[in-house]
């Protein structure tokens, strides 16, 4: 149904979006063991009736046996050139018709559900979140599924406002647009131009629905802009308990700024009241800079643009930096020819594919598919990640891609015009594993300088680890949010924050590839947070935090959120507003444990 998280139905095709993974046969199994020899030795001494009809018997057992090995063998034949499968030895049972897998975009995680609700309207809603919660049956709110960590996912039963996705009421004069919370980014903002409006700041990719980035405390890039959820000036909140609830600054402004970011435990947003503001053309600026030069300018950097972002190249001293500021009305936009073309800029990592195919195909003897694209058709990240298929984890390939990259943006400096909706957008690449930290930064006025601390540890964790990290390793800032159980949550005006994100790819469909890919990810993941996150007070995103397996680890991440966010105060809200827990999953019950103590 939507880009970002995959619906599918056996023997079904009614949803717009499957993303069924290709299940492969199984090969064939050993040759089973025989209980017995099936050819006797027979004596000389005269047969009798009783040792032929013995004979008779065990010759049938052989050809049971014969009959059922060749049956199994040309049922479930296993393809030639698929021999890095053979540890799969089970394939899946069609689901029942009333079976729904539902996955994020990433297919990181998924779930499997018979109650996937999409109500149409508030009167529908909230008779659902009525019965639901009087018969206690799980109803977690799911956006578009675009988090990596699927904290939207809940198998017992979920509720997706696809269909409730109106804008309600545009106020011109305050600049404020009232939506239902289904409405999704790109939607509104097409919505709304026509009033000379947009929204204030933009993550990178525009599918989310308004609902889920609210949820999660998303955000965008300018050290002098907030997270997303500052935003929003007033909400309309279903919940199991106490119903519809209005709330605002001036009703009930402590559950107003605790529901703006409360993850979905405690109520399914319905609408939402956004403060916009006039929609312009922005000037995008791209240079290629390094660590060093960096430093001296950095606090200009953050003060002067209204938008930056910093993307590191790993085994490169390179630092992609990208501004975007409202273009002059003195001046207008600036001139500029650029000076390569867009094939001269594409030039150095295609031929690093060429070459690399070359390569891996002599080494794997696997003929030419004569079925594959030109290579000039293919997007920058589309060729990177067809590159990292080739060997993701081999750290001197995935050294020699980050080079191609580099050397791609350097070819690739200039300025790009167009509106905030159009210029704010980052193409993120593939499927892919992500965290994201959020920590301070100092003030606007005076930055810590700790943000590109944190970046020059992390790139020597990288090569000392000879982590096979692809590009980009990105970095943005954000001003303070008011809402408690944001990342970036203050109570000083003037704070500012740092957001970075690590990242590995997933570009293949392969099954075990894509395990080691994760398990390497994981490891990456683990040194970043022993070594960085305690010395920088960093926290993870919302949409990208991931539950630990293990009972202790578990306990000092509890104990961790328990020190940055009111927990407590959450918690005792989620008793108050849903005592049966229908809008919880199993990933809000790890991180939040209730107790009755509250």
């Amino acid at each position: 149904m939507f880009r970002s998280f995959s619906l599918r139905r056996s023997f079904q095709a009614r949803l717009k979006t499957l993303t069924h993974s290709p299940q492969h046969p199984p090969p064939p199994p050993p040759p089973l063991p025989l209980p017995f020899s099936p050819i006797r030795t027979l004596s000389t001494a005269p047969s009798s009736s009783s040792s032929e009809a013995e004979l008779r018997k065990y010759l049938g057992y052989t050809a049971l046996v014969v009959f059922c090995g060749a049956t199994t063998y040309y049922s479930f034949p296993f393809p030639e050139n698929a021999k890095h499968k053979k540890a799969q030895l089970f394939r899946y049972a069609p689901l029942p018709e009333d079976l729904h897998t539902v996955s994020n975009w990433s297919g990181t995680h998924e779930v499997q559900t018979r109650h996937f609700h999409q109500p149409e309207n508030l009167k529908q809603l909230e008779e659902l979140v009525k019965e639901s919660n009087e018969k206690r049956a799980k109803l977690r709110p799911v956006g578009s599924g675009l988090s990596p960590n699927g904290i939207g996912l809940a198998r017992g039963g979920m509720v997706n406002l696809a269909l409730m996705d109106k804008v309600l009421e545009v106020d011109k004069e305050k600049k404020r647009v009232r939506v239902q919370a289904g409405i999704r980014v790109q939607q509104l903002v097409d919505e709304i131009k026509d009033y000379g409006l947009t929204l204030q700041n933009f993550a990178s990719i525009r599918e989310q629905q308004i609902g889920g980035i609210l949820q999660v405390g998303a955000h965008g890039t300018g050290a002098k802009l907030p997270p997303i959820d500052e935003q929003i000036v007033s909400m309309k909140l279903v919940t199991p308990a106490k119903g519809t609830i209005e709330l605002s600054k001036e009703k009930d402004p402590e559950l107003f700024y605790l529901a703006r970011c409360g993850l979905g435990g405690l109520g399914v947003v319905a609408e939402v009241t956004i403060q916009c503001v006039e929609r312009q053309e922005l000037v995008e600026h791209t240079t290629v800079s390094n660590l060093k030069d960096l430093k001296k300018n950095h606090k200009k950097s953050l003060s002067e643009n209204k938008h930056v972002k910093y993307l590191y190249i790993p085994y490169t001293d390179t630092v992609v930096v990208v501004t975007c500021n409202p273009v002059s009305k003195r001046r207008g936009p600036p001139k500029f020819k650029p000076k390569y073309s867009k094939d001269e800029a594409m030039q150095e990592i295609r031929e690093l594919y060429k070459e690399s195919l070359k390569r891996y195909r002599a080494r794997e003897i696997t003929p030419p598919d004569s079925n594959e694209p030109d290579i000039n058709e293919f997007s920058f990240t589309e060729l990177r990640d067809k590159l990292l298929s080739l060997d993701p984890l081999n750290k001197d390939h995935v050294v020699k891609v980050n080079r191609a990259e580099a050397e791609f943006w350097r070819k690739s400096e200039g300025y790009r015009v167009g509106w905030s909706d159009e210029i704010l957008g980052f193409d993120c690449g593939g499927q892919q594993w992500v965290s994201e930290t959020c920590f301070p930064a100092g003030t606007l006025s005076k930055p810590s300088m700790k943000d590109l601390e944190y970046i020059e540890e992390l790139k020597k964790l990288i090569e000392k680890n000879e982590i096979p990290a692809p590009a980009p390793i990105e970095q943005r800032w954000t001003a303070r949010s008011q809402s408690p159980m944001s990342p970036a949550s203050s109570s000083a005006e003037d704070d500012i924050f740092s957001w970075v994100g690590i990242i590995m790819y997933l570009p293949t469909m392969d099954a075990r590839q894509r395990k080691d890919i994760t398990e390497e990810f994981f490891h990456y993941r683990r040194l970043t947070q022993s070594q960085l996150w305690d010395k920088y007070s960093a926290y993870e995103h919302w949409a990208k935090i991931e539950v630990p397996k293990d009972k202790e680890e578990l306990e000092a991440l509890q104990a961790r959120l328990k020190n940055r966010f009111p927990v407590d105060a959450y918690n005792k809200a989620r008793k108050e507003l849903d005592p049966n827990r229908i809008l919880s999953n199993n990933l809000l019950e790890k991180l939040f444990p209730l107790s009755d103590n509250i």
